[in-house]
């Protein structure tokens, strides 16, 4: 079963259900009739192929599964905003939203244009408010939309986590974890953690999404990635986010093997001036340390004619010429080792970022998603 085949008003009668106790109480919440209660439920139990309730005289006592699901349900019902949406309408608006236009919706997912924009309309009433505006053959989002858009993505995220826990209450362990991976979490840590997880728990799925702190924050911040880990930032969050520092990273001046430095004893500031430096781009936390080293050294940065955040482009243009760059090490170590490149040192100044893990400030991982936490924070005191 996927999380956006739930039955939303189903949803909302058995949070009804599990804080009333029985279905007579429930029905004057939920303004459902007792056998649409009734027949919701049993629903949701074929679904999920797992006794919900206990039926007793005295009223319908709540398995664990159903406070399991009552407990993610009421927080997606909350996300979601209004009882009146549909599960085909979040789907489709979600589709919408991640794909621009409705042809391109209706191709990831195999519905019609009509029934798309049916769907898109009777979720704007209601909503109360216009979603959408029409861009050309796209659209775009509204203000509002783009946060209902938010909102659904994250409400999916909680029923998907519902899904998983329900499994690990029948002893399966299933699910999937997505992970934000930053440059440098790439080159030991993340992989150590992933290793040792899947031979724990291989039927869980790990997808890894590697891109910088702009592109992963907003998948984030959507619910689409569960956690981001790399390089931290400071003073960067409203809130939404929260920061947990897992170690503290040494880069260093990286060059070719041979390059003229490499016989310095002595690194200042008109040394360092003296050559071209490829670095990340401007205010990431890589290139704030490299100006702060410079600054230290009682210097203005030179100029950067070449910005790149890619290590394997970083290091093909060091191996053919005489630049220099900041790196950590261990983004390198296999060319460290195979005596491609060198560090050039010693450091004049202390230069350290912090490295950690990034997640959403409500999220409620699972119990799989917080072992699998554990196991970065595990990699990462070994590995430093």
């Amino acid at each position: 079963m996927e999380a956006d085949q739930f039955n939303i008003r189903h949803l909302h009668a058995l949070i009804a259900v599990v804080a009333s106790g029985g279905i007579t109480a429930a029905a004057r919440v939920v303004n459902l009739t007792q056998p649409a209660i009734t027949q919701g439920i049993a629903k949701l139990e074929r679904q999920l192929g797992t006794p919900l309730f206990e039926r007793r005289p005295g009223g319908m006592e709540p398995t664990e599964a159903a406070r399991t699901l009552a407990r993610r349900a009421e927080a997606a019902i909350r996300l979601i905003g209004t009882h009146r949406a549909t599960a085909a309408q979040i789907r489709a608006f979600i589709a919408l939203a991640r794909a621009g236009s409705y042809a391109a919706a209706a191709a990831a997912t195999g519905l019609a244009e009509a029934s798309l924009h049916r769907a898109i309309g009777d979720l704007s009433l209601a909503m109360g408010f216009q979603l959408v505006d029409r861009r050309g053959r796209g659209v775009a989002l509204t203000r509002r939309g783009a946060a209902v858009a938010r909102n659904f993505r994250l409400a999916m995220a909680e029923l998907n986590s519902a899904l998983t826990e329900l499994a690990a209450l029948e002893g399966r362990e299933t699910g999937r974890i997505a992970i934000g991976a930053m440059p440098l979490s790439r080159a030991r840590v993340l992989p150590i953690a992933i290793e040792r997880f899947h031979a724990l728990y291989p039927q869980v799925d790990l997808s890894i999404i590697e891109g910088s702190h702009m592109e992963l924050s907003g998948p984030l911040r959507d619910g689409e990635i569960d956690m981001m880990i790399g390089a931290l930032r400071q003073g960067e969050y409203d809130g939404d986010l929260v920061q947990r520092p897992l170690f503290d990273d040494r880069p260093v001046i990286m060059a070719r093997t041979g390059h003229p430095l490499g016989r310095e004893t002595r690194l200042d500031a008109e040394t360092l001036t003296r050559f071209p430096w490829i670095m990340s781009g401007a205010d990431t936390p890589l290139r704030r340390l490299w100006e702060h080293m410079f600054q230290q050294l009682g210097t203005t940065p030179p100029h950067v004619p070449i910005e790149c955040g890619s290590v394997m482009t970083v290091r093909q243009i060091l191996l053919n010429s005489d630049f220099l760059t900041l790196l950590s090490p261990d983004q390198v170590a296999l060319e460290l080792q195979a005596g491609w490149l060198t560090a050039i040192g010693p450091m004049p100044v202390d230069v350290r970022r912090s490295i950690g893990l990034t997640t959403r400030a409500d999220w409620r991982p699972t119990p799989l998603q917080t072992r699998f936490m554990e196991m970065i924070a595990e990699a990462a005191t070994e590995s430093h």
